[in-house]
């Protein structure tokens, strides 16, 4: 019988140029570790020298987000000093000729299905109610002439306006209270909403139609008067020079009624003075 030969497994060795190899990756890595240490784990883990990664990520960003996301936002979850701007550039022309594309809606940016695609979705939209006539010409003025009152509405409309119909505007939240005219009265004025824009897919208030646009589409009378025109709408949210703050015009009101009440007082308790009873010496 002859005796078998027993198998070894080889036995392996580094070599020393390897080790060398390893120790330097493991330094480097160590260096992109540092270079990120300033952002959330989970962030600083990814690869940022990958151009593509960056892009992965404002991508993933936006399609997970419930509403769209500033710049700011965006730029919270990438290296200090990363080219936000370019990247979204890049997002927005890879996504251009997609099902879904990449817009901006009042100063911020998300994903929205492609206008020739929508019809697609209509059995899936949510059949909401429609607003009155009186709503949406209120809301028309309010988005051209912001900041306005309710009085100046009704003078615009021609017609009182109820505040029911304000009100309905209001819980939409596509109308917001600015702030209290500095006129008798303090009344408050009134202005669109970011929400207001990002319904109507508006970047800004600016780009709201012209004339010749409402002319075109059939939303204006062909009978106008020849001076007629279309206001510039602005979308300034800080107050103007002739509002107050809410607050600051309610403190104005209460310490004006302190006054009169004070006045009042001081009247009654002159009023109340007894007569003198000193002999008149004339």
């Amino acid at each position: 019988m002859t005796k078998e030969k027993r198998m070894e497994p080889p036995r392996l060795s580094l070599v020393s140029s390897s080790q060398e190899s390893t120790d330097i990756d493991l330094d480097v890595a160590g260096d992109e570790q540092r270079s990120v240490g300033s952002l959330p784990r989970n962030v600083a883990a990814l690869p940022f020298a990958d151009h593509r990664a960056k892009l992965r990520i404002l991508e993933a960003l936006l399609f997970a987000a419930s509403e769209p996301l500033d710049e700011a936002k965006l730029a919270s979850h990438l290296p200090e000093g990363e080219d936000v701007p370019a990247l979204i550039a890049e997002l927005r022309a890879f996504y251009a000729g997609r099902g879904v594309n990449l817009v901006k809606v009042a100063g911020k940016w998300a994903f929205r299905t492609a206008e020739d695609l929508a019809y697609l979705l209509e059995r899936y939209a949510t059949q909401e109610k429609r607003l009155s006539k009186a709503a949406l010409e209120t809301l028309s003025i309010i988005a051209y002439h912001q900041p306005v009152t309710r009085a100046e509405i009704e003078d615009i409309r021609g017609v009182t306006t109820s505040a029911g119909t304000l009100d309905i505007l209001l819980e939409t939240g596509w109308v917001r209270l600015r702030g209290r005219r500095r006129a008798p009265g303090r009344p408050v004025t009134y202005g669109t909403t970011d929400a207001f824009l990002a319904h109507f897919g508006l970047e800004s208030i600016k780009d709201l139609p012209g004339l010749s646009e409402l002319r075109a589409s059939g939303l204006l009378d062909g009978n106008l008067p020849p001076d007629f025109t279309v206001p510039e709408p602005t979308d300034v949210a800080a107050l103007m020079p002739d509002e107050l703050p809410l607050e600051a015009a309610e403190d104005e009101e209460e310490e004006e009624a302190s006054e009169d009440d004070a006045e009042d007082d001081g009247d009654l308790a002159s009023d109340a003075l007894p007569e003198s009873d000193e002999p008149d010496k004339s």
